[in-house]
Formats: structure tokens, C-alpha cells, sequence
């Protein structure tokens, strides 16, 4: 491992067998912590070339079990994956959209960490809901209503949960050929037919500036053709928040309020209409057929059915999907308001999830429990105006112990021009 480290660090090329050797070695606890970070560290300067990547993703892939859902399901499979942001409830928007489309859509989703929510999280708002489920019944999940949603299981590239819980501890996590081996080593192991990736950029992103995101989106795309898997990458603005619902609770509320037909934020009717399109192709619709069959399924109520469907099959309260009360009410209720008149052109994404997240609503560390009723709800957004004393959000939380600290940064996250 001293050789190859030296090896990586010089730039230089390594070959199949020697990035296998450090993968397996790391995760069968034959290479030290130490050495590990050292070559991720030499990664993040040097970078990996194709054919490095290619390796390194096929390496942690194959410590794990692969999944063949196109074979079990006998039908066309689409998986999205968003890279992480704040407010970010899309995958209960279009799941349920593609699914009433005839597309089944298993998704095998993580738990959120710092300013970022997690799937999986959102769904354990609803009580009963279940996500540690059994392959068999995942799968009958989907079979039943097109759509399901479960924990990643331990067998599921293990090789990626070790390295990146290094990473996070090591300043070694922004570094595009590792972001895109992480999750398409995950994509590809569960064997959907096509995948469709939300790359965000912004403030409250992993890839702050744009042109990273696109280059990460080209990456992930280009790993995936060499799979002969088809996969589109999809940018998206995450300088603000999305929608008007930050926390879990709050977003699964809004989900199911868009699916059934009420008022939504601009910004997630317009990034719900290009993910849905897009998976939809990816599925073999033409644009037009893709358009078509998703304002059908919203219109029809057929895509909320869907997500009642499979809330209804993973063992939660359907009630709640329009009966939002029903998954509990903070104790605890503070308003942010506007100090002075004029008009809203920022609203920091980062800086929001933070303050979400000391409401209770996201994760210091991963031990930490989650309050699934802490949250944001957003009343006024980036090119409002406002007077003096209005109401900008309504901070919501089951202890009043961080509320201060959640008020101070959601005042560093909003710009108010007096012009």
C-alpha cells in the first residue's frame, strides 16, 4: 500500500489490480485508516483518470451484493438520485408521478447528516412507516404500487459506506471522482434500467459552483455508459431553498399537497415537470409521450394514489397525507420577521438547513435523533417584497433550547435590499 500510495501521489496511473488490492484491502480491514486517507488525499490533488474510475467503481460494487431489479420486477425501472440539498422532498413528487406512468421506480434511499435532508428521514414523519423492510417485500412493493422506498441494506456496497464515513472525517469528500463512484456505485448495484441524477449547485450544494456540477453530472453520465446503463443529469439551484417547506414533516405535507392538485411553489412544479420528464425518457417515452402521461397522472389524482399506495403497503397512516396534524405538532413556534422594509435577494440555502437542523430537524451526527415535526415553513422567498415587522418564515421545533441560534442563522441566510 506504501507503493501505491507514493504511486497516486505522484500522479501516475494505477492499474486494475492495484485499485482492486486497495479496495478490498480497506474494506476487509487489511489496510489501515491511515493509509486509506492518504490515498483518498492524493486523489482529491491528482485526480483519477477513466479508466482509474471505472475500476474503482466496479471494485466497490463487487464487495457487496447486486441487485437485479429488472429481472424480478419484468418491467422497465427508473432510479433518481439528488446529490443533496435543503427542502429537497422530490423523490415523493415524482416517484408517485412516474409510477402512476407505468414506470416502477425502487429506490433504495440513505438518512440525511448536517444541512441536508434524507429521504428516508421525510418518511419517518409518517408514523408507521416502515423502510427497514425485507427484499422480498420491497419488491412486492413495487410490483403492487409502482413505487417503494427502503434503507439501504448493509450488503449494498459496503465498500462505499467505509470509505466515505473516512472521507467525512478526512477533508476528502469534494472530490468529483469520488462523489461520482459513491453514488453510482450504488445506482448501478441496484440494477434499474435507467437513472436519472438531480445535480445540485449553489450555496447549500456539494458542488458550489456550476461548472463543478456539470462536470460531476458529465462524470456520473460517462461511469454509467461504460456500464451500458443509460443515465441523465439534471442541474438544479440550491442558492435558495426548495419550496416552501423545509424539514420532515413539513415536506412530506407539501409533497402530497402537490399531488393532489393544491398551490405549489414555482420551483418545484418546474423541477418536478424536468425530473419526471426525464425519467420518463429514460424509460423510452419521446418527450411529448413524457409531457403528456405526467399532467395526466397529476390531473387524474392517479400519481397521488400511488404514493397513498405505497404508504398504505410499507405500513404507514395514510390519513396523514391529508391530514397533516396528524404526524405530530411541534411544542414550540417562533417567527422570523422582516427588520427593516424592502425586497428579499437572498435566502441561503445552507444557512437555512443549519438552522433546520438545530430546530431538530437534520443531524449534528449521525446518532443524533431526528424531530420530524422541526422545521421552516417559508412565507416569503427570493424577490418578495416586504415591510418592516412581516412575517418572513415560521420556525417550528419540539425544544426551545437551540430556537435562538436557529433564528441567528436564518437571519444570516436572508438579504432584504432596502432598494
Amino acid at each position: 500500500m506504501y507503493t501505491l500510495i507514493t504511486k497516486k501521489r505522484r500522479g501516475e496511473e494505477l492499474t486494475h489490480e492495484e485499485i482492486d488490492f486497495i479496495v478490498r484491502g480497506y474494506t476487509f480491514g487489511e489496510i489501515s485508516d491511515a493509509q486509506m486517507a492518504a490515498f483518498l488525499m492524493a486523489v482529491c490533488f491528482n485526480g483519477m483518470t477513466e479508466e482509474e474510475l471505472v475500476q474503482f467503481t466496479d471494485s466497490m460494487i463487487i464487495t457487496g451484493k447486486v441487485y437485479t431489479l429488472h429481472d424480478e420486477l419484468d418491467g422497465v425501472c427508473v432510479d433518481k438520485h439528488s446529490t443533496g440539498g435543503v427542502g429537497d422532498k422530490m423523490t415523493l413528487i415524482d416517484g408517485p408521478i412516474v409510477a402512476a406512468c407505468g414506470v416502477y421506480v425502487p429506490k433504495m434511499s440513505g438518512r440525511g447528516l448536517g444541512h441536508t435532508g434524507g429521504t428516508i428521514d421525510k418518511l419517518h414523519a409518517i408514523p408507521g412507516f416502515v423502510t427497514d423492510i425485507s427484499h422480498e417485500e420491497f419488491i412486492r412493493t413495487v410490483r403492487s404500487a409502482g413505487l417503494a422506498v427502503m434503507s439501504q441494506t448493509d450488503d449494498l456496497v459496503p465498500a462505499d459506506r467505509k470509505i466515505y464515513a473516512l472521507r467525512d472525517n478526512t477533508a476528502t469528500v469534494e472530490s468529483i471522482p469520488l462523489i461520482a463512484s459513491s453514488i453510482m456505485s450504488k445506482k448501478l448495484a441496484t440494477g434499474a434500467d435507467g437513472i436519472v441524477l438531480d445535480v445540485k449547485y449553489g450555496n447549500g450544494a456539494f458542488m458550489k459552483d456550476i461548472g463543478d456540477a456539470e462536470k460531476l453530472g458529465d462524470t456520473c453520465v460517462s461511469l454509467a455508459g461504460r456500464y451500458r446503463r443509460g443515465c441523465t443529469a439534471v442541474l438544479s439551484d440550491m442558492n435558495k431553498p426548495l419550496g416552501r417547506m423545509v424539514g420532515n414533516a413539513l415536506e412530506v405535507a407539501e409533497a402530497a399537497d402537490f399531488l393532489m392538485g393544491k398551490t405549489a411553489s414555482p420551483d418545484v412544479e418546474e423541477l418536478s415537470h424536468r425530473l419526471s420528464t426525464a425519467m420518463l425518457m429514460s424509460a423510452g417515452f419521446t418527450e411529448e409521450e413524457a409531457v403528456s402521461r405526467e399532467r395526466e397522472a397529476l390531473a387524474s389524482g392517479r400519481a397521488f394514489e400511488c404514493l397513498e399506495r405505497m404508504v398504505s403497503l410499507q405500513h404507514g397512516d395514510v390519513r396523514c397525507l391529508t391530514d397533516h396534524t396528524l404526524m405530530g405538532t411541534p411544542r414550540y413556534t417562533e417567527r422570523f420577521r422582516a427588520g427593516h422594509s424592502g425586497r428579499i435577494t437572498a435566502f441561503a440555502a445552507e444557512k437555512t438547513g443549519l438552522s433546520a437542523m438545530y430546530l431538530g430537524a437534520g443531524r449534528r451526527c449521525i446518532t443524533d435523533e431526528i424531530d420530524t415535526s422541526a422545521g421552516i415553513e417559508i412565507l416569503h422567498t427570493v424577490g418578495d417584497e416586504v415591510r418592516e415587522g412581516d412575517d418572513i418564515a415560521i420556525l417550528y421545533s419540539s425544544s426551545i433550547s437551540d430556537m435562538t441560534k436557529a433564528l441567528s442563522l436564518l437571519d444570516e441566510a436572508v438579504t432584504i435590499d432596502r432598494e
